[in-house]
Parts: C-alpha cells; sequence; structure tokens
C-alpha cells in the first residue's frame, strides 16, 4: 500500500526528532562517562567521587579515583588530602603493607603538614594487634603466647603520637592502645619465662623476668615476675638474691598477691614456687 505525500511529510518531523533525542542520548552519556572516567575527569570530581566512595566502603573505587587523583595532581591540596585518604582506605580494604607504604611516604614528604600526627595514629593502628575473633574467644586460645610480631613497631609509631602531639584527637586513644600492647607484651615474656622454668632453665628464666620488670615497669605481670625470680633463685641456691626479691615483692604488694595472678591461686607452697 502506498502512502499520499501528507503522510510522508508528517512522518519527517517524527524522524528527526527522533534522531535528536537519540544524540542528545548518546551525548549526554558520553558526557557522565568522561565526567566518571579517573583518567579524564577533574580534580574536584576525582575527589568527590573517592571520597564518596570511601564512606560508602567501596575501597576499590575509592582507591581507583584516589590514585588517579595523586598522579594527575600531584601538588595539588586535594592530592595530600587524598595520600592521607589513602592511608584509611587501603588499612579498611587489608592491604596493610600498600597501608604503611601510603603513610611512609606522607611522613616522609610532608613532614610539617597540620596533619602528620593522623599518619602516625594510622601507624600503629595498621600494626596494631587485632581482638581474637570469635572462634579463638570460644576455643579459649591465649593470644599472648603468641609471638609479638609487628606490636614495638605499633608502640613506637602510637608514642610518637602521645609525645610529640600531646594535643592531637588521637593522643589519648593513641596512649590507651599503647598501655594494652606493652601489657600483651609483658604477658608474652611472662609466657617465655614459664616456659624456661618448665625446661628447668631457671637462670634464663630469672633473666627474662628480670628484662620484663625492666621493659614494662607497671603492668599486671610484674607481680608475677617476680614470683618467678624468687623461684628461680631459690632453684639454684641463690638465697641472698631471693631475699632481696622478696624484700621487693613486700614492698611493692603489701597487701599480697594481687587477684589474677598465679601465685593468687596457689596454696599449701612457699609463695614463690609455682611449679
Amino acid at each position: 500500500m502506498t502512502r499520499s505525500p501528507g503522510t510522508r511529510s508528517a512522518c519527517f518531523p517524527l524522524v528527526v526528532l527522533t534522531l535528536l533525542a537519540a544524540l542528545c542520548a548518546v551525548s549526554g552519556c558520553a558526557s557522565r562517562k568522561g565526567k566518571n572516567d579517573p583518567n579524564r575527569a577533574s580534580v574536584e570530581t576525582l575527589y568527590k567521587n573517592a571520597h564518596k566512595a570511601m564512606v560508602g566502603s567501596d575501597y576499590q573505587f575509592a582507591i581507583k579515583n584516589y590514585e588517579a587523583l595523586t598522579a594527575r595532581f600531584p601538588f595539588t591540596d586535594q592530592a595530600r588530602q587524598a595520600r592521607l585518604d589513602l592511608i584509611y582506605v587501603y588499612y579498611c580494604k587489608g592491604e596493610t603493607e600498600a597501608a604503611t607504604d601510603a603513610a611512609d611516604e606522607f611522613l616522609r614528604e610532608n613532614p610539617t603538614h597540620p596533619r602528620v600526627d593522623y599518619a602516625w595514629y594510622m601507624k600503629g593502628l595498621i600494626n596494631y594487634e587485632k581482638q581474637p575473633n570469635a572462634i579463638e574467644r570460644w576455643l579459649g586460645v591465649d593470644t599472648t603466647k603468641r609471638p609479638p610480631g609487628e606490636l614495638l613497631k605499633s608502640i613506637t609509631a602510637f608514642q610518637t603520637v602521645v609525645k610529640q602531639y600531646p594535643n592531637s584527637i588521637y593522643a589519648h586513644d593513641a596512649q590507651r592502645r599503647m598501655i594494652y600492647l606493652r601489657n600483651r607484651l609483658a604477658a608474652y615474656e611472662i609466657n617465655v619465662a614459664r616456659y624456661y622454668v618448665r625446661r628447668g632453665a631457671y637462670l634464663a628464666a630469672a633473666q627474662r623476668a628480670q628484662r620484663l620488670i625492666d621493659q614494662y615497669d607497671g603492668s599486671p605481670s610484674v607481680a608475677e615476675a617476680l614470683h618467678i625470680m624468687a623461684h628461680c633463685y631459690d632453684e639454684l641456691g641463690l638465697t641472698d638474691l631471693r631475699d632481696n626479691v622478696q624484700r621487693m615483692y613486700a614492698a611493692n604488694f603489701p597487701n599480697g598477691d594481687p587477684p589474677g595472678t598465679a601465685a593468687a591461686t596457689t596454696k599449701k607452697r612457699a609463695w614463690w614456687k609455682l611449679w
């Protein structure tokens, strides 16, 4: 069937409008694609997209945009902030080596930056020993028997925050974490000393306990360290040293064994004989 000329002329404007709408849609898509493309977006758009992704826990997309920002606009204020944000994003994503490298790079390149305390705090947090997971708690795993690993690095970083930036908003939390880590390290030293005692290596055990007292004075493990020293000196026949430790213990713990120590639950023995 043939159409009349009038019908064809009426359809022509519709065809033109359809083509224009398609062109606008394609143009809009291309514009949006360019806006979200990390290799083409502006520095403001890159930072906005990255920060939004970080807040939304889309760490992979955040890293992609932050890295593009620092590579394309390295000397901008947004790039310096992006380097700080990358430390946190790497940490949240579990990429601890990348997070540590990012923190070290920021500290090296921006030693006078107003937020350098945050970089030091994150360095401590990255190496901070995590609490035992649910399975370990259920099984009653004693994590103090594990080698200390990166705890010393964490303590050093937290100590830097506390001592060099005492007015930092992170100083209080860094102090609390540092105390916890010192107590964990002291507990590990106690476990090593116990192992030496079980092996009959009394001199090594006494030396380990003495090192604990020297390095972690004030920790809850000090009381048991004194017990171990007295026990070892007694086994070695060094009665003068044993008596000195007894006097030291009496001066520091006049009310007897603190709750929670091994000696507090030991009955019908000399107070220093735990085994």
